[in-house]
């Protein structure tokens, strides 16, 4: 398979000075631009996978009659507070 290329890219002489401040040794512009496009393909593919998965989730909730009500959920996080306060305290021996 033939290799393709990227567009070219107007940045500014600064950006370009920052980049290339960062390059390791023997690595090119190229390769650094390369890598970079890449990561972010793969970012945002992570990203959408994620949303995919949040959406699944929340549709399954509502089909399944949603879950605990806020007044639930806050009676637990309380809970979890007050132990954990508790259990401080029993280590400080007060």
């Amino acid at each position: 398979m033939r290799s393709a290329t990227f567009p070219p890219i107007r940045v500014e002489p600064e950006v370009r000075a920052e980049v290339e401040a960062v390059l390791r040794d023997g690595e090119s512009l190229t390769q650094f631009i390369e890598q970079a496009v890449v990561a972010a393909a793969a970012w945002r593919r992570v990203q959408a996978e994620f949303v995919s998965r949040g959406e699944a989730a929340i549709e399954r909730w509502k089909q399944e009659g949603g879950g605990r009500t806020v007044d639930e959920v806050m009676a637990g996080l309380q809970g979890r507070l007050d132990d954990a306060k508790r259990r401080a305290a029993e280590r400080t021996g007060r």
